[in-house]
């Protein structure tokens, strides 16, 4: 900061020096009166024009100063208004773009898992016609997760299968009580032993395999 000039009124004994003493001394007193408000009004009128030199002088800078930095200021924030202004409709391109390409992928996963289910559906399908009797080897998966029952195993089977597991192994065919269900389709078949029955059938396997290829497929989809 710049200091002050400061200002010295002028010694009073200069105008003492005229101060009257004599017969006229009411004249002079009011000459001597005169000179000291002119001098006050003198020192007055330096003292405003120092601190108005002054003022100027810091002030000048310091208003530049700020203005500039406003204008900065304002200058950024039209800057960005018209930036994000121009740049909305590429966000909603980026957003579109980016749901699309969600969606496709999520279209591809669940096409992959259709035909990964139909070609296992029809390889089990298959496989059951040339040996109707790995059914068997689906009640005895069932039987092993059941808790352990006193009573009498029965085993449902699409009829025709029946048929044609007993006649293929009848000895193991033997271990159950094998019954006909008509509402069962090829390759389905139910346990129940007491109180606990368990869907022992390849649909609802295959339905378990299918969820944990979807899951995997969306897993590698999320990785990096």
């Amino acid at each position: 900061m710049k200091p002050f000039r400061s200002y010295h009124f002028p010694p009073l004994h200069q105008f003492g020096a005229a101060r009257p003493s004599g017969p006229d001394g009411a004249s002079s007193a009011e000459e001597w009166q005169s000179a000291l408000a002119d001098g006050y009004r003198q020192g007055q009128r330096e003292g405003y024009e120092v601190g108005l030199d002054q003022g100027r002088a810091e002030g000048y800078p310091r208003g530049e100063a700020e203005g500039r930095e406003r204008g900065q200021e304002q200058a950024r924030a039209a800057a960005q208004a018209r930036f994000d202004e121009l740049s909305a409709p590429i966000d909603a391109m980026i957003e579109g773009l980016a749901k699309l390409k969600a969606d496709l992928r999520a279209t591809q996963r669940n096409e992959v898992v259709e035909l990964v289910g139909k070609i296992a559906r029809q390889v089990i399908r298959a496989e059951l016609a040339l040996q109707p009797v790995q059914l068997l080897a689906l009640v005895e998966e069932a039987l092993a997760v059941m808790p352990p029952s006193r009573d009498e195993v029965e085993v449902f089977l699409n009829p025709e299968e029946l048929r044609r597991v007993q006649e293929l192994d009848p000895k193991r065919a033997r271990k159950w009580t094998l019954l006909p269900d008509p509402a069962l389709e090829p390759g389905e078949c139910r346990v129940r032993s007491g109180d606990n029955e368990v869907d022992a059938g390849c649909q609802g396997r295959l339905a378990a395999v299918m969820e944990q290829v979807s899951e995997q497929l969306l897993h590698e989809e999320a990785a990096p």
